[in-house]
């Protein structure tokens, strides 16, 4: 989903659990570590695009070893959360997401901050 903002992961591969397919995801896109035991589950989204069904399971975590750096040439971002709930939204938006993401906005800046 070019030129979105995204939260990070991807498939599954064959043998993978949804966290470690998660923490090879983050040190492969983001290059850092992830430990699974420092996940969290915090919700799924479930979204039909016009070519697939996405079935996310989404994550939080606290912890890292690494410093975040962009390993797939992408524009890295600290927004803090009055900024993503003002900005964030589809195509048009300051912070433009996918539309499977933006439902979850207030979940994760909730499990992330407690606001």
């Amino acid at each position: 989903m070019a030129g979105l903002w995204e939260f990070p992961g991807g498939k599954v591969e064959a043998g993978e659990t949804p966290e470690l397919a998660l923490a090879r995801e983050i040190k492969e896109e983001l290059g850092v570590k992830v430990s699974v035991d420092k996940m969290r589950p915090i919700t799924f989204a479930s979204h039909t695009y016009d070519s697939f069904h996405l079935l996310m399971p989404l994550f939080a975590a606290d912890e890292w070893e690494g410093e975040l750096e962009p390993m797939e040439g992408q524009t890295l971002q600290w927004v803090d959360a009055d900024s993503m709930r003002r900005k964030a939204g589809g195509a048009e938006a300051e912070i433009p997401m996918p539309a499977a993401d933006i439902p979850l906005i207030d979940t994760v800046i909730t499990a992330m901050t407690g606001e």
